[in-house]
């Protein structure tokens, strides 16, 4: 029933006081999102680590940026992209592992298209099952099988050091572990990673010959890699190809770990999502320590005995019932979570008391106890952080509709039922509004990696953005990392120790400093390991989940305007010319694809996506569906698993089976048909698998690129 503000949240704070009174601060569980503000994140940061004391807060940038982070702790020993975008208007080489940028981040494509089409464009190497925009101007087009990365870039590695394209120099004044990796991917000739792989030895040839011959190299990675298995190894082997040629800290030679939302990285900088803010070390004990000199609270209010729990763990927990108490704030877990039964089941128990912070009433506020209506970000001030570390402020331009507030006045109005309060006795959090968490969240910052101190409201007001670290000896910011070999890496200052890139086993402090007492990059190896749900006879296709260029996320927002619902009304399940073919599909026919877990319908689109793969978009959820059946989101047939490392759950490697159950009506499935979901026809063939075209035989795109 509808209430009022009061009401709601007296009842938010009394469940609240009622289970940290009988079962303590564990029992509260805080889920957020990677689009409120940097200040909406450092104070639910605070909130939840410092004032309540829980060690159960994470974010769904969990499913979609963890392993960005964990790959970039694993050799640089801290979060932070190297690169910069303005790197694309210098590389020579711009290569894109499981990056569907044409779709995911549409204005960079825009910038990739202008190199293309200008003097000396770059030469282009996509990885990607899909023949998406990029695969189709590509240099290079890999298509792997999914769940084979790690094998497909030891493959790349053996012949780039094959062919002695190494910068030794910079390997031997700046790495630590290269005798390591030369000896792990030893065992990774072509020949055998084209049989692991199913892609032409040919190809995986051309693509080292170019990444061994760049003189500026860039590559941007994403979900293709971290969604899928040895998600953090895969992506490691990335940053790995830099360190060894020594592409990194100068124009066009850089590299960006991808985010897959728009203020991801500050989830990340201020302790949203699993990292403890400042990017300090959660194994450090003078970390913790000056965060809680900074916080003004005792060294053991502060959770630091482990990790901070990441999702998957934190919903295991409320299935299990120790977590009673689940905040969710801008995020929809109904249905962005694999195994969707299992998630229903267990957001629905009736022990569990669920909070829902949100714009629309989506199938999770569905299910809540609680609904409180949230300002989007036009409604609101504050700051948010892209890819590339570039802070922007984004001022409030009309008043919230109704009673919707921002999500900065909710977490504090929150903060003050419950009288939260620092050693002093004052409140905590001590800010009051937008400008004062920033300055507050600056002095967080201040001497860490992603510092802040340079800048200030007024400051940014007066341009279009400025990179972190932003100082007062780089007051501009900083463009690129790693200049001159010189990384946050050593052991006093490091954010992370590092894991083992197989078990997730993290490394001990002392480890760490005998592998890299000098701060130096780490180049971390990987063996490749089969994935954990292999096809079978029941389950012969490899499903892969993504998304399309005209819906984000669980369609909350672009599912409501128009014109985007209309370019993508319905889910459709993609699949190859030989595969439909196999079968007697066509395109437009309804078919039923199923797993171990669950089964959905959905009409076919034939497409140029590689044989024996399969994709279905994950945005099409129920709120505006009479599906009552649940036979709609991808997310019925994915598996309960994740990376290791990073805890990314794993959305590309389900093993499913697609069976007909209706014939076409005559029209075409309904999937957009300028984008990676372009029905193959006599004019536009699939080409996934087959050799690599030259630069001069690659196809034109829109815009007369070649």
């Amino acid at each position: 029933m509808e209430t009022g503000w009061d009401t709601a949240m007296d009842r938010v704070v009394r469940h609240s006081v009622e289970l940290l009174s009988e079962q303590g601060p564990s029992a509260l569980g805080f889920y957020t999102t990677g689009q409120l503000f940097l200040e909406e994140y450092y104070t639910l940061a605070m909130i939840a680590h410092g004032a309540i004391g829980t060690n159960h807060v994470d974010g769904n940038t969990r499913l979609c940026t963890a392993t960005a982070a964990a790959a970039l702790k694993e050799s640089f020993g801290c979060d932070g992209q190297p690169g910069s975008y303005s790197d694309v208007d210098h590389a020579d080489v711009i290569a894109l592992y499981g990056h569907n940028v044409a779709e995911t981040q549409t204005v960079l494509w825009m910038r990739m298209l202008d190199r293309l089409a200008g003097p000396n464009p770059p030469k282009l190497i996509c990885v990607d099952p899909r023949e998406t925009p990029a695969a189709r101007v590509a240099t290079v087009h890999l298509a792997p099988l999914p769940g084979t990365n790690v094998a497909l870039m030891n493959g790349i590695l053996h012949e780039i050091i094959r062919n002695d394209r190494v910068d030794h120099d910079y390997v031997a004044a700046h790495t630590v572990g290269y005798e390591e990796l030369a000896k792990q991917v030893e065992d990774y000739p072509p020949d055998r990673v084209a049989e692991i792989c199913q892609v032409p030895a040919e190809q995986i040839r051309d693509a080292a010959r170019i990444l061994g011959a760049a003189r500026r190299l860039l590559s941007t990675v994403l979900q293709g890699f971290y969604q899928s298995h040895q998600a953090t190894a895969a992506a490691v082997q990335v940053n790995n190809v830099h360190l060894i040629r020594g592409m990194l800290g100068k124009p066009g030679a850089g590299i960006l770990q991808m985010n897959g939302q728009p203020t991801a990285q500050n989830t990340r900088e201020c302790g949203a999502d699993g990292d403890m803010a400042g990017f300090r070390n959660w194994a450090n004990d003078s970390h913790v320590a000056e965060l809680a000199r900074l916080w003004n609270v005792e060294q053991t209010q502060i959770p630091h005995y482990s990790p901070p729990t990441h999702l998957m763990q934190i919903m295991r927990y409320v299935e299990q019932g120790t977590i009673r108490f689940l905040w969710v704030s801008g995020t929809n877990p109904a249905v962005s979570l694999p195994e969707l039964h299992r998630i229903r089941s267990i957001l629905s128990q009736r022990r569990l008391f669920l909070v829902v912070q949100d714009l629309f009433l989506t199938e999770t506020a569905e299910l809540a106890d609680v609904v409180l209506p949230a300002a989007t970000w036009a409604e609101k001030t504050g700051t948010f952080t892209n890819a590339d570390r570039t802070v922007h402020l984004s001022e409030k331009a009309v008043e919230p509709p109704g009673q919707a507030r921002p999500d900065l006045d909710i977490f504090l109005d929150y903060a003050r039922r419950m009288d939260f309060r620092d050693k002093d006795g004052q409140p905590l959090p001590p800010w009051h509004d937008a400008e004062s968490a920033f300055e507050a969240w600056k002095r967080c910052s201040a001497g860490r990696p992603c510092d802040y101190t340079g800048l200030s409201y007024a400051k940014l007001r007066g341009g279009s953005g400025i990179q972190w670290p932003c100082t007062a000896e780089h007051p501009e910011g900083t463009e690129r990392l790693y200049v001159e070999g010189r990384f946050w890496s050593a052991p006093e200052y490091c954010e992370s120790y590092g894991k083992d890139l197989v078990t997730g086993a993290p490394l001990e402090p002392t480890e760490y400093r005998a592998l890299n007492p000098a701060g130096k990059a780490v180049i971390k190896a990987a063996e490749y390991l089969p994935p954990h749900e292999p096809s079978s006879e029941e389950f012969p296709l490899h499903l892969i989940t993504g998304r399309t260029l005209f819906h984000f996320h669980t369609r909350t927002k672009t599912g409501r305007a128009p014109q985007l619902q209309a370019a993508a009304p319905e889910v459709w399940v993609e699949m190859s010319v030989k595969d439909a073919d196999n079968q007697g599909i066509g395109e437009g026919d309804v078919v039923e694809i199923s797993s171990a877990r669950g089964a959905i319908r959905a009409q076919v689109r034939v497409s140029g996506i590689r044989e024996g793969v399969v994709f279905v978009p994950f945005h099409y959820g129920y709120w505006d569906a009479s599906d009552a059946e649940h036979q709609r989101a991808a997310n019925e047939l994915t598996i309960t698993d994740w990376d290791p490392v990073s805890k990314q759950p794993i959305f590309k490697t389900a093993a499913v089976c697609v069976s007909r159950v209706g014939v076409g009506d005559g029209n075409a499935a309904p999937a957009p048909t300028n984008t990676a979901s372009r029905p193959v026809t006599a004019d536009a063939p699939a080409t996934c698998g087959g050799p690599a075209a030259t630069a001069d035989e690659q196809p034109a795109p829109a815009g007369g690129v070649r």
